[in-house]
């Protein structure tokens, strides 16, 4: 009867500790909507074409750095944030879907996506988001892509597919699909030998050089890492100053304010100057 007991108390507690988590995630996505409504309030609505035209230059200046298909890159946004529309673009400019890394410093946004709650990268620009779309392809897994000419669209598409960027089999499909209605392939340049070497050179270089480090810049984690503590008294306790709220500390060291008052056994949120709360856990 006893060990029942146990496998109950266990199994609710897992069940609330769950349920904490993802409130504690709505409360994060909340504030991260608030703050994208608060610094853009008339969010743009796209459509395919008006989403095309917003973002063919940077996927231009993309493919010229490192010669993936200007195509490739427009398709893919379209077909991975809805033209512009799902929540991660609105909210977080995330346009392809990149989730947290253990490298990642800026803000997070959850969604349910391989996993519940999956951690995603929030991008103070939707040109970030192109740009670390880019960096997310130098890697060893990708490198033969890179090899390709530059307006070769539907070798990129197939080539992303055998190398494990998606798991639908239709992927190449719908890439090419959305290429020729559009006509995304007009952004494609043609280049010479010469700068074809020049340019696979320096890709290959930078691929080389992230070989030690790829399982620390492409492996997902569960949280967006927290960075170093700061000016803390033995690496743990925050002294209040002048102005703080549990919210401005909560959001210095990257914790929820329900940790931060959980952490400090507070029933409310009022503090005063001069109080040490514990920030880590």
């Amino acid at each position: 009867m006893s060990n029942y007991k146990s496998l109950l108390c266990f199994i609710i507690s897992i069940a609330f500790f769950s349920s904490c988590k993802t409130r504690q995630y709505a409360k994060n996505n909340k504030q991260i909507e608030k703050t994208a409504k608060k610094d853009n309030p008339n969010p743009i609505s796209y459509t395919t074409l008006s989403y095309i035209d917003a973002f063919k230059g940077i996927a231009i200046e993309e493919m010229n750095k490192y010669g993936i298909p200007a195509s490739i890159t427009l398709a893919q946004g379209i077909l991975e944030s809805g033209s512009g529309s799902s929540d991660l673009a609105q909210y977080a400019n995330n346009h392809f879907g990149i989730k947290c890394t253990s490298d990642w410093k800026g803000k997070a946004y959850y969604k349910d996506d391989d996993q519940k709650n999956d951690c995603f990268r929030v991008y103070k620009d939707p040109r970030e988001s192109y740009k670390d779309h880019s960096e997310f392809l130098k890697r060893k897994r990708y490198a033969a892509l890179f090899e390709l000419d530059k307006n070769d669209y539907r070798n990129w598409a197939l080539g992303l597919k055998n190398a494990g960027y998606a798991t639908n089999p239709k992927y190449p499909d719908l890439l090419i699909n959305l290429i020729e209605k559009y006509q995304l392939y007009q952004y494609d340049q043609t280049e010479s030998e010469r700068e074809k070497l020049a340019r696979e050179d320096k890709v290959f270089k930078e691929i080389n050089a992230n070989i030690p480090n790829e399982k620390k810049l492409y492996t997902p984690v569960p949280v967006a890492p927290k960075d170093p503590p700061k000016d803390l008294e033995n690496g743990k306790f925050y002294t209040v100053q002048q102005g703080d709220t549990l919210y401005k500390i909560s959001q210095l060291y990257k914790i929820t304010v329900d940790e931060l008052k959980a952490l400090n056994q507070l029933s409310d949120n009022n503090i005063k100057i001069g109080q040490k709360l514990l920030v880590v856990k």
